[in-house]
């Protein structure tokens, strides 16, 4: 993992969610996901926005020329995974919505509309971003 993750989740979970600089006033979540080359468990801190009672996270990695890690780890899962929000930890369903999906247009719409940095990333590749919707399934205790 990073440093700047790992001081970003530092931070995440010392003030109950709320991290600042470049996320000052954004929502984050902590992904959980397993590896699919190594069987390890990772963690991403990631800008969620919500969709009803589903968060979305999109696979943007900046704008780099290809997904991040976590979206193929997502992809080859259970279908389900964890996350960490403020205040709870969540059980969740994950379904990947690539750009040629019918949703696609819309769930990215909500996002970069949240997290406007998008449209800079959208500058730095010819990729679309794939976007994740992780709906709440239980709680974890």
């Amino acid at each position: 993992m990073s440093d700047m993750n790992a001081q970003i989740i530092e931070a995440f979970r010392a003030n109950d969610g709320v991290v600042g600089g470049p996320f000052e006033g954004k929502r984050l979540l902590l992904l959980h996901h397993i590896g699919r080359k190594t069987g390890q468990e990772r963690v991403n801190p990631l800008v969620a926005a919500k969709d009803g009672d589903a968060y979305l996270i999109c696979g943007s990695m900046g704008g780099a020329p290809k997904d991040p890690d976590w979206v193929g780890n997502i992809e080859a899962g259970s279908g389900e995974t964890t996350v960490e929000v403020p205040g709870e930890t969540l059980r969740v369903r994950t379904t990947i919505v690539r750009p040629d999906g019918p949703e696609w247009e819309r769930l990215y719409g909500i996002w970069a509309e949240y997290w406007p940095d998008a449209k800079e990333y959208e500058t730095r590749t010819t990729r679309k971003f794939p976007m994740i919707r992780l709906t709440p399934v239980s709680t974890v205790d």
